[in-house]
């Protein structure tokens, strides 16, 4: 095989030093380089409008091949200043052979040529791909991250609703809406007020037990409270502990903030009047509005809750009509005060007295399921004559169907008592410091909300610059790819010539990337 057909297989990581050890290059070239960089920069600020310069001299970084480039647009630009004998007299066309010149002499061009061929294979290159491969790993993260977080969103979303569903309130206008939702709360009494009679029954069965165990009992001492409402239904306080109806009624304002609505702290919620007081008697109209007195208001339950004195507090008219709620003067009005503040309140609206007729219906159950259970243990309807043969027939005749009834007449009152919505009401209705808290928990989740839509919307905006970074790098890698392979080609081809134009490879070149 003959020697010029017989390939140079040269290493690109390799070249420069293959080019000084076979003395095409020398060690200290860059010093010298410096100074024809500094040349080609003076030389480019006065440079001809030519297409083909403009395109060589974008975006690239200029080496000795460039320089050919543009000294053979300048043979066609310059010639008008070329002389009989050849020479140009153009500075410009001076300027540029000039740079050849210095580049050619101990072959600089070269050992540059293969260190920018060394850099854009082993750098530059595999940076923009790692750049371009960065950006859409993370144009995927923020895709996912924005479906997680719209599901987050979803969530709370959907919690928020509920929440407001189960308050019975749409959202908007928190505090208010809470507060609108407590007037409600004197219709629900009078429906449960309604159902009292029904255990009746089921406390007469226990008060003749209870007579017949102790030998003696009297009302006051077996549930006297549901006793009481069973007699009278849902009456004020005043009545419960006084045994008589009020002369007057002075029920307590409730000052709430409603701060989501800027207005003024201190504002007077009216709950109306729609109390219901038992059978209706003789009518007396009072005539005159009443004013209400501010200071310390005892609810009834633990702390007392202060009220603040607002000179913005309106008047309400407690002028209740002695017709709906059954007020009942005798003696010319000599019996009977003024119920106000807690005493004010209806039975089942007041947080102590509450509690008391909870813990009697509690009473009323556990008694109720422990005969039930006797009675069943026993394998009879009927209670043992031998062991009740003195005591009272409603003993005797009870069956486990009639105590289950009584037992189940108890359990749903003591249902709708202690029911979750009604409980919310109750304690908004008696404390402005829970209405705080369960507006800010409320608040808390729409700022979730809010918090989950703006992470949402940056890591879209993210998702969209990674897109935009990606779109960028992707022509300028096939330019840098493009303009290697010439140069490699460039190289080998010059590398060529000086073996007298045997095939040069250069392995492990922008082709194997």
């Amino acid at each position: 095989m003959q020697e010029q057909f017989i390939p140079i297989d040269i290493h690109t990581n390799k070249l420069p030093d293959w080019l000084v050890s076979r003395r095409h290059c020398i060690r200290d070239w860059q010093p010298r380089v410096q100074t024809i960089r500094e040349k080609i920069n003076n030389a480019i600020q006065d440079m001809p409008v030519h297409e083909g310069i403009t395109r060589l001299l974008s975006g690239t970084f200029i080496n000795y091949f460039h320089c050919l480039k543009i000294v053979d647009i300048l043979k066609e630009t310059e010639a008008d200043s070329r002389s009989f004998f050849g020479r140009y007299g153009s500075q410009r066309m001076k300027d540029w052979q000039e740079i050849i010149k210095l580049y050619e002499k101990d072959n600089l061009y070269l050992s540059e040529a293969a260190q920018i061929l060394c850099r854009s294979v082993q750098y530059e290159i595999p940076g923009i791909r790692k750049q371009i491969t960065r950006a859409e790993q993370m144009q995927k993260e923020c895709e996912k991250r924005e479906a997680e977080l719209s599901k987050q969103e979803n969530s709370a979303r959907n919690d928020f609703k509920v929440s407001c569903q189960k308050l019975g309130i749409v959202g908007d206008k928190i505090k208010k809406e809470l507060v609108e939702r407590c007037q409600e709360l004197p219709k629900i009494y009078s429906a449960m007020a309604q159902e009292l009679p029904l255990l009746d029954e089921a406390t007469q069965f226990y008060r003749a037990f209870m007579l017949f165990m102790c030998g003696s009992i009297s009302k006051q001492e077996c549930v006297p409270l549901l006793s009481f409402m069973i007699e009278r239904g849902n009456t004020t306080t005043y009545e419960w502990i006084h045994k008589e109806k009020p002369l007057r009624i002075e029920e307590p304002p409730l000052n709430i903030a409603l701060d989501d609505e800027d207005e003024k702290q201190g504002d007077v919620i009216d709950f109306g009047d729609g109390i219901d007081f038992g059978d209706t008697s003789e009518g007396i109209d009072f005539g005159d509005d009443v004013q209400l007195e501010t200071g310390e208001i005892d609810w009834g339950a633990g702390d007392g809750i202060q009220m603040e004195e607002t000179s913005n507090a309106e008047e309400i008219d407690f002028n209740i009509s002695l017709e709906e709620s059954g007020i009942e003067i005798q003696g010319g009005g000599l019996e009977g005060g003024v119920a106000s503040g807690a005493d004010a309140l209806t039975i089942l609206d007041n947080p102590s007295t509450r509690a008391d007729f909870i813990n009697d219906l509690l009473e009323i159950q556990s008694f109720l399921r422990m005969r039930l259970h006797e009675m069943k243990a026993g394998g009879s309807d009927l209670l043992s004559l031998a062991q009740l043969q003195n005591a009272d027939l409603q003993l005797q005749v009870q069956t486990t169907d009639s105590v289950q009834k009584m037992l189940t007449a108890v359990q749903n009152l003591l249902k709708r008592i202690n029911d979750k919505v009604l409980y919310e009401l109750h304690n908004i209705r008696h404390s402005p410091r829970y209405v705080d808290n369960l507006a800010k928990t409320l608040k808390h989740k729409l700022r979730l909300i809010e918090k989950y839509i703006a992470e949402q919307e940056r890591f879209r905006q993210k998702e969209i610059e990674q897109g935009q970074l990606a779109e960028e790098l992707r022509p300028k890698l096939k330019v840098v790819i493009a303009k290697t392979k010439e140069l490699q080609g460039q190289i080998e081809e010059d590398i060529s010539k000086k073996y007298k134009g045997r095939p040069v490879n250069l392995m492990g070149g922008v082709n194997a990337l």
